[in-house]
């Protein structure tokens, strides 16, 4: 094979997931939507917020990416 500067690109196949949470926390969420719409002007639903706080959680947790395995 030949080398290139560009690796392998990770896989990008989306996941579904389904979750239960209690209805302070949805509405946490919803209040954290409004608040994104307040700051950016873009109307983003939960669902599409969700996936990117997550990472944002994962990536500042400094315990959890010393131990990382990716």
């Amino acid at each position: 094979m030949a080398e290139i500067k560009l690796g392998r690109l990770p896989d990008r196949t989306p996941k579904k997931l389904t979750i239960s949470m209690s209805s302070d926390l949805y509405q946490s969420l919803e209040d954290y939507a409004t608040r994104y719409q307040e700051a950016y002007g873009v109307n983003e639903p939960v669902v599409e917020l969700i996936p990117f706080m997550l990472e944002a959680f994962l990536l500042s947790d400094k315990s959890f990416n010393k131990n990382a395995k990716r």
